[in-house]
This record gives structure tokens, sequence and C-alpha cells, in this order.
């Protein structure tokens, strides 16, 4: 049975756009394993406290992930 564990920062993805990445996830490990494992296919979508995730020696927080997005990177 598979599992796809995701970290996010918190805060930075909307209930909606979270099953999204449990959806499409899961759509493209059927495509690696076949449909027939689409019902014991898990993913768990944690989110990290801001300022616990940690990038080149720092502190990452939410308003930086949202800055990021906002500037395209």
């Amino acid at each position: 049975m598979p599992l796809i564990n995701v970290k996010v920062i918190e805060g930075v993805f909307s209930p909606e756009q979270k099953a999204q990445i449990v959806r499409k996830l899961t759509d493209a490990m059927v495509t690696i394993e076949g449909e027939a494992m689409r019902p014991v296919t898990w993913t768990i979508v944690e989110e990290v406290r801001s300022g616990d995730w940690g990038i080149a020696g720092k502190p990452l927080s939410t308003a930086d992930v949202k800055a990021l997005a906002a500037n395209g990177a």
C-alpha cells in the first residue's frame, strides 16, 4: 500500500489546494502502479509550523513562501 507524504509550511495552501495535491499525486502514482492500487494509495499533507523549516541555514516562514510564490520563484 503506497504512502505519499507531503510536507508544506502552514498557511501557504488553501484546503482546496491541498485537496488538489492529494488528487493529483494519487493520479500520478496510479499511472505508475495501476488503477487497482488507487483504493489503497494513501496521501498525507502535513503542515510544518512557520519558521520550523529551514533552507540554506535560514528559517523559512509562511510569509517568505508567499513572497517567493508572488515573485514566480
